[in-house]
């Protein structure tokens, strides 16, 4: 028998929950999940390492690399293929403030999407 799946804590849900590209009549649909969503945010955005991440989610390293692959082929299949994006869903709890160590910040922060955005401009992240 399987082992049951392990609840992830994820700091803050996403801002926006879907993205779809520009001319396309009826794109297909792709679901990411909040908790591969934030895998992404925590490895890619924030550039934390696997294991950083798994800490900060309260999930073992090893999930962590699995969530966030199947983050990453769900975001290839979007960009290649022309299909929307709809971020929900998922086995995921917002964390209460009681894992700040974690992190090293409160987790009740409000992620600002616009600072990303700005940085985008500036050729910071690429």
């Amino acid at each position: 028998m399987a082992r049951p799946s392990r609840c992830r804590r994820i700091c803050l849900e996403p801002e926006y929950d879907s993205f779809a590209p520009c001319g396309i009549r009826e794109p297909g649909l792709v679901i990411l999940h909040v908790d591969e969503f934030e895998a992404i945010r925590l490895i890619d955005y924030e550039k934390k390492t696997h294991e950083q991440c798994a800490r900060q989610m309260g999930i073992s390293r090893t999930t962590v690399t699995e969530i966030y692959e199947r983050a990453r082929s769900k975001i290839a299949d979007c960009l290649i293929g022309g299909k929307a994006l709809r971020i929900s869903g998922g086995n995921y709890k917002l964390c209460d403030g009681s894992a700040w160590k974690c992190c090293g910040k409160k987790c009740n922060r409000i992620y600002n999407m616009s600072e990303h955005q700005t940085a985008i401009r500036r050729n910071e992240i690429l």
